[in-house]
């Protein structure tokens, strides 16, 4: 891993337009090789789409606490979840012991038919919003369809053939998340964080954020890169499960927020994943494995429940 100081642009347009991706494999390569982070552009989804997601987020976090706490984050993951209820006690980048300063509403792909016996199957919890569960929607599919193609991508950019391990992403498990970050107090502890450093747990991550600002990358010498917003772009990172299929040749690289703006701040992460039943492993033609196979879900179960007041009854 390199230092940098600026986060990589990628242009989706051979991605999305079915060009010749030659160039665009090499620079994802380089990118998640050395960054782990990037912009990436012209990549196929309307903008209208997108104002709507951050209309609906500032609609839903206009609502009473009472009226969000109705639909508070339940077992399967779902809901509302409040400021001061989540806390990053797993990150091995900081000593975290505050919770996040943040509040979100949180949707996943429900599956047709919800099974008790399977971890985190079951329904959405929805705010009496009109037209709010539809953007979600559009929005989850739309992201859906283009985390697809940047999976394809990505193994490319490792050079594996093996494309059985698309399959465990055609019923993918799928996190929209609607965060809003309120405005840190000025003296605010230098521990307090509107989310703590840490590295995310699944595969892909695409972010859209509004204006403000605020999130940053650590770079291999500990120093933090801002990420400044782009209206264009969406700001893709790997996560720790793809660092493992990959065999650590796609990197998880820690990042954090911190809203010192004095305004609120608004982001919507959408976090593409395998299914929930999904064997993580190195993938064959990456060399040695330097990782242990894990189920997928066990390792959810451990995470949420160490991090989630809502999932604490699971541990």
């Amino acid at each position: 891993m390199a230092e940098f100081t600026e986060i990589p642009v990628l242009d989706l347009a051979p991605l999305t337009n079915g060009g010749d991706k030659t160039q665009l494999t090499i620079d994802f390569a380089n990118a998640y090789g050395n960054t782990g982070f990037g912009y990436i552009i012209n990549h196929g989804v309307d903008p209208k789409l997108r104002k709507s997601i951050f209309a609906a987020s500032k609609q839903f976090h206009t609502l009473s606490e009472a009226q969000k706490q109705a639909i508070a984050l339940d077992k399967n993951h779902r809901g509302y979840i409040a400021i001061n209820t989540s806390t990053d006690v797993n990150s091995d980048l900081a000593d975290v012991t505050k919770p996040n300063q943040s509040k979100s509403f949180m949707m996943m792909r429900e599956d047709e038919f919800a099974r008790s016996d399977v971890y985190l199957s079951g329904p959405n919890q929805w705010p009496a919003l009109k037209g709010f569960q539809d953007v979600c929607e559009a929005y989850a599919e739309a992201m859906t369809e283009l985390a697809h193609k940047l999976m394809r991508l990505a193994l490319d950019a490792i050079d594996v053939r093996e494309q059985g391990i698309l399959e465990a992403f055609d019923t993918p498990t799928i996190w929209l998340r609607l965060l809003h970050y309120p405005p840190q107090p000025p003296q605010a502890a230098e521990d307090l964080y509107g989310s703590a450093p840490h590295k995310d747990f699944g595969c892909l991550t695409l972010l859209a954020q509004d204006d403000v600002g605020g999130l940053q990358v650590q770079t291999p010498a500990g120093k933090w890169v801002d990420v400044p917003p782009r209206e264009d772009a969406f700001i893709l990172n790997v996560g720790d499960m793809l660092h493992r299929m990959s065999n650590g040749k796609l990197l998880s690289t820690p990042h954090r927020v911190i809203n010192t703006s004095g305004r609120e701040r608004y982001s919507v992460p959408f976090f593409f994943d395998p299914n929930i039943s999904t064997i993580v492993a190195p993938l064959p033609g990456t060399g040695a494995p330097k990782f242990d196979p894990l189920n997928f879900g066990d390792f959810l179960r451990a995470e949420l429940g160490a991090s989630y007041d809502a999932h604490q009854a699971d541990q």
